[in-house]
């Protein structure tokens, strides 16, 4: 039997119900998810070597046995100072790393598709949201379903309004409250502070929420289109608080109406 949700307006109010899609059905692969969000962030990853001629521009060469000596290449001429071989002051390096190191994963796209699905399906789920540490004692539902009107909204004081009319806005100060300063040496690269990952929004098409709510802390925003395993389980982790707007939910049945075929 299908899922129904209610769909809730701005002010937070149920105003009538939705059958949610079929993949919402999917059952919960976390090695799926895994697998696929580390592959799409392997194509992040910038490839990185050393120059191959790198402590080895010297003339030193092993003198053999018999000397009286350790065999380490030494340079031409009095004191033969050790050079070339790993461990030498200058040498090259014993196994560096080379740019032609295949660092981008490969999955198959269906089990890409898996994933996709599993990662939404588990948005429905109250108890692997709350498992992942979501503030979502207010909200009444799980995943939160709001008229499209959500997607018009042009200022970030009205997504405020209907975030805490919903029930979601004690996850972003969840997030507001995670925010420290990074240790290490991140923080002098543009990296200076970590926060909890917050609420995803889910749209049909971007009429000026994006500008309006990306100032909030740990929100996103994404359409249907651009969904992806990474964005719907951040860090691996499924069961990401998404609120969907009604017509974003009607757009993923016209995409994936049937699911996850078994």
């Amino acid at each position: 039997m299908a899922k129904t949700r209610k769909i809730f307006d701005l002010t937070g109010k149920p105003i009538k119900k939705i059958k949610l899609p079929k993949i919402f059905e999917t059952p919960l692969r976390p090695d799926v998810i895994k697998r696929a969000v580390l592959a799409t962030q392997s194509h992040r990853f910038q490839p990185q070597g050393r120059n191959p001629m790198a402590g080895k521009r010297t003339t030193a060469e092993s003198r053999g046995v018999g000397l009286g000596i350790s065999r380490m290449p030494r340079t031409k001429g009095p004191g033969g100072r050790a050079a070339l071989a790993p461990g030498t002051v200058g040498g090259r390096a014993a196994h560096p790393p080379v740019s032609e190191k295949k660092i981008v994963k490969r999955i198959p796209k269906k089990e890409k598709r898996l994933a996709l699905f599993s990662a939404i399906a588990a948005t429905s789920s109250r108890k692997t949201v709350a498992a992942r540490g979501h503030s979502i004692e207010d909200l009444s539902q799980i995943p939160p379903i709001v008229i499209s009107e959500l997607e018009r909204l042009k200022k970030t004081k009205k997504v405020e309004e209907v975030l805490i009319n919903l029930g979601v806005f004690s996850d972003i100060y969840r997030v507001k409250e995670s925010r420290k300063i990074r240790a290490g040496k991140g923080k002098l690269r543009g990296r200076k502070t970590k926060q909890s990952v917050g609420p995803l929004i889910v749209i049909a098409e971007n009429k000026g929420i994006v500008k309006a709510a990306r100032n909030l802390p740990g929100i996103d925003i994404v359409t249907v289109n651009n969904l992806n395993a990474e964005i719907l389980a951040p860090g691996t982790h499924p069961g990401r608080l998404t609120i969907w707007t009604s017509s974003a939910v009607e757009k993923l049945n016209e995409l994936y109406g049937e699911g996850e075929k078994t």
